[in-house]
């Protein structure tokens, strides 16, 4: 294969400048002083890059509009995605860029009615939570051959022909928690659980498979019970769990792999458990904080939604902008956080927050929608 074409990212990060800048530049637009001008052209040239047609198409002449399928969720975690990808299309020098969200309420509510409103609305590009590849592959499959790419977040459609997926390393996350528990117990045996929404969806799947193995490989004193599903429903996860705490008085852990933690923590403390079990969790919110803080909780493994939200946005624009299709798999390093270094990491959140804000103020993106603002 040959090497992939260079893009205006390219450009910027070798200069150390902003993408906008560099289109500025390359567009001849105002506000460029002949200095940075003849750089971005220096560097233009050494790179090697072509501009792209359709991109000069569709940023002078065309609407982009991309539709963002995303579940409502019980936490702040799809919030974060939406968050980064808005952040990521206020980023980007084409000045006409429309984000269509539709949110749906429940794992299997609306997702198929999200997308086939998407399709009929012919949308330049999706961006998706595959929370059902088994349904949702056909959908993806229809939207390919109506020419809409698809990316997926933080779920893959395997299988679908979906332009990439962006998630964070799944097999990564649960090999992880699997050690933290194993030391946490040392030779002692006992019973581990681990929750999940649904064994259909690839992303738990593969944190299950994860986790089980590693305890099998390195602390078979530790036995993993089946794996309990909540399908995201709040009551649904907590009176299975308070079967689970009844079942099994005397069971030594929880890895919960989804963000479905409040419910299990509040079923292990009325049944009077909480103080005895070790919990790993999955991602960073202001409700599981104090949990972390009071030691409820050992660890969890923070996602990175946003960061997820961003990459995916600029995966989908390079391919419709660009004609760029680098990386069609983006397995993002889980953050491990826990109660040592928990104000470090939220002081470091409340930076990157910060510098973001400033960015968009300095780069600010038109023709966005106001209330995307």
């Amino acid at each position: 294969m040959g090497k992939p074409p260079t893009t205006l990212r390219d450009i910027a990060k070798a200069l150390g400048t902003s993408i906008g800048s560099v289109h500025r530049a390359l567009h001849d637009n105002p506000g460029v002083s002949p200095l940075t001008k003849e750089r971005v052209l220096l560097m233009a040239r050494t790179l090697g890059y072509r501009p792209n047609l359709a991109a000069r198409y569709l940023s002078s002449k065309k609407t982009l509009r991309i539709s963002v399928i995303t579940l409502q969720g019980t936490t702040s975690f799809w919030d974060e995605v939406r968050t980064g990808i808005r952040q990521a299309a206020g980023s980007i020098p084409l000045e006409n860029v429309e984000l269509d969200f539709r949110t749906h309420p429940r794992l299997g509510e609306g997702d198929e009615e999200a997308f086939e409103s998407a399709i009929n609305d012919n949308v330049d590009g999706i961006l998706t939570f595959a929370s059902r590849p088994q349904v949702l592959r056909s959908w993806i499959r229809r939207a390919s051959r109506a020419k809409i790419p698809v990316v997926c977040v933080a779920t893959d459609a395997p299988g679908s022909g979906r332009l990439g997926i962006v998630g964070i390393d799944t097999l990564a996350s649960g090999s992880i928690a699997a050690d933290l528990m194993g030391r946490f117990h040392g030779t002692r045996e006992g019973s581990i659980a681990i929750t999940l929404f649904d064994m259909g969806i690839t992303e738990h799947a593969e944190k299950c498979a994860a986790f089980e193995s590693t305890l099998a490989s390195f602390y078979p004193n530790l036995q993993l019970l089946k794996p309990i599903e909540d399908h995201d429903v709040e009551m649904e996860s907590y009176n299975k769990c308070r079967k689970l705490f009844e079942k099994f008085p005397n069971l030594s852990g929880v890895y919960v792999t989804t963000e479905a933690s409040i419910p299990v923590l509040n079923a292990a403390r009325d049944a009077k458990v909480l103080d005895r079990l070790t919990i790993i969790t999955t991602d960073l919110f202001p409700d599981l904080i104090p949990h972390i803080r009071s030691g409820a909780v050992a660890a969890t493994i923070y996602q990175r939604p946003r960061a997820q939200g961003q990459i995916a946005f600029r995966m989908l624009h390079e391919f419709l902008v660009e004609g760029a299709s680098r990386s069609h798999q983006v397995a993002l390093a889980p953050h491990l956080v826990m109660r040592g270094n928990l104000d470090f990491f939220l002081h470091r959140q409340s930076q990157d927050s910060f510098k973001e804000k400033v960015h968009e103020a300095q780069e600010p993106a038109h023709g966005l929608a106001e209330d995307f603002a």
